[in-house]
């Protein structure tokens, strides 16, 4: 499905990340792929992409840094005459912006989460789509942002706006022969889930309401269906919410199931 197809990989950290499920199946579809990540969680990403099915480089990235973003589109650019896809896994939001304190977030934290979590997309896309083959696509990891989440609070928010800034890239990079989608998936037992207040109740919730059943510790799906966005049998698709979630967002149940 991938064979051929040249990726920018964000988002792995250990190998019970996403990003990480993702690297692995587009390795396996024959994708030519590269990874990011910076300071100190650069080595923890090292570590991981030694365990893929094949050598994989790490370039270094921080998506809030002009300066790196600069510096991977010209590290590209001299390693590849194009890039057919980028996988944006980037999230933050400082401990106040999450856990229950929605009211009490200051203004910073709330940007910073926004920035990172947003923001970031655009800025990633932006200084890659002057390398972006005539077929790209660039996909993003979401949330379902259309409800309140417990203890989500900010970073809700910055999914909502995530979202939004996905439909804006989608209408500009559509010209260009690019397309943007995000894959909003059911709760994954990651590092950066683990640190969400209430994350075991949420996903046991899930598995008990999601139609087809949720497993909150295999990505398969999720990064199956982020293979196919990124591949051209994804063509006449963008600006598009795919939910990979076991068909729990289309569930009335879950409001009055506690989930």
């Amino acid at each position: 499905m991938l064979e051929g197809k040249r990726l920018v990989i964000t988002g792995v950290v250990t190998r019970d990340s996403i990003a990480y499920a993702v690297a692995e199946h587009a390795q396996n579809a024959g994708a030519e792929i590269v990874l990011t990540s910076f300071g100190r969680a650069r080595r923890l990403t090292e570590r991981a992409a030694k365990r893929l099915p094949q050598p994989v480089d790490v370039l270094e990235l921080d998506v809030n840094s002009p300066s790196d973003l600069t510096a991977l589109h010209d590290a590209l650019a001299s390693r590849w005459d194009a890039i057919d896809g980028v996988l944006h896994a980037i999230a933050f939001a400082p401990g106040d912006a999450i856990g229950g304190t929605f009211l009490d977030t200051p203004a910073e934290s709330a940007l910073s989460a926004f920035q990172t979590s947003a923001y970031s997309l655009k800025a990633l896309s932006a200084a890659l789509a002057p390398l972006f083959s005539e077929r790209a696509s660039v996909v993003g990891l979401d949330f379902d942002a259309s409800v309140a989440w417990p203890t989500y609070d900010w970073m809700g928010v910055s999914k909502a706006a995530l979202e939004a800034v996905a439909r804006y890239l989608a209408r500009d990079l559509g010209p260009l022969g690019a397309r943007v989608n995000l894959i909003s998936a059911g709760p994954l037992r990651t590092a950066a889930a683990s640190g969400i207040d209430g994350f075991a109740d949420l996903a046991a919730g899930w598995t008990d309401v999601a139609p087809l059943g949720w497993d909150p510790d295999d990505a398969t799906d999720v990064a199956r269906a982020v293979c196919f966005l990124l591949s051209d049998w994804s063509q006449g698709i963008t600006g598009e919410i795919v939910h990979v979630d076991g068909g729990y967002h289309a569930m009335g149940a879950h409001a009055s199931r506690g989930a």
